[in-house]
Parts: C-alpha cells; structure tokens; sequence
C-alpha cells in the first residue's frame, strides 16, 4: 500500500513567503497548498483539509489567531504552526491557549520549522 504525502496548507498575505515555504516543503517531500488569506484558506475546507497549517499571525481581515478561533468553532481539529515577523507581547501564548502546536518568529530557520510541522502532525495523530 502506498501511503500518500502529507499535506501542508501555509496561509500567510505574503506571497513571497508563501512561495519560498512551499518550494521548501515540497523540497522535504510533503505536499503544499498556499493561501493568501483566511477566508481563502476556510473556503478550501470545503475540498480538502491538510495535515498541518502553518498560519502567519499577522494578516489582514483575518489574523492567525481569529482564523485559529473559526476553525475550533467549526470544530475543525488541525495541527497549526503560527508564524510572525512581528512578535506581540502574549501572542505566543494566545496562540498556543487556542491550539497551536508551534510558534515561530520569522525569519524562519528551514530545519527548525520542519520539525515543528513533525511535532504538530505527531501531536495530533
């Protein structure tokens, strides 16, 4: 039996980040979807739903952590890994109160990231 890829869904409003993340994880052998907003990112559901999120914490419309509260209301249960360029103080610990696996300060170190994606994914299953 052949077991599929993994897929990791990265919404984040920058789509140089979003391209250099998904070059990177595609490089790791895992599939990418990228997203440039929440809501863009909550329409797919409809489809398909990823293994893991790696979900930039400031954007606008949607932030992070709203997009993180959406999905518990819809009671959507999904490994996320937040990442911010800009760290607010008590961020982090909003971020993992409302389940977040990981948070991460950009810029990001490729290693580092790819092991928080591991652990939020081990984490859940």
């Amino acid at each position: 039996m052949v077991q599929s890829r993994r897929r990791v869904a990265i919404v984040d409003d920058d789509h140089s980040v979003c391209k250099a993340l998904a070059r990177l994880l595609r490089a790791s052998d895992l599939d990418a979807d990228t997203y440039s907003s929440g809501r863009d990112f909550l329409d797919s559901l409809r489809s398909t739903v990823p293994d893991c999120l790696v979900l930039d914490l400031q954007m606008p419309e949607m932030n992070g952590l709203a997009l993180q509260r959406e999905l518990a209301r819809a009671r959507i249960r999904l490994p996320i890994v937040v990442i911010t360029g800009h760290d607010e103080p008590g961020a982090q610990a909003r971020c993992l109160a409302a389940g977040a696996g990981a948070y991460l300060r950009k810029p990001l170190d490729d290693k580092t990231l790819l092991a928080a994606i591991e652990s939020a994914i081990d984490a859940t299953a």
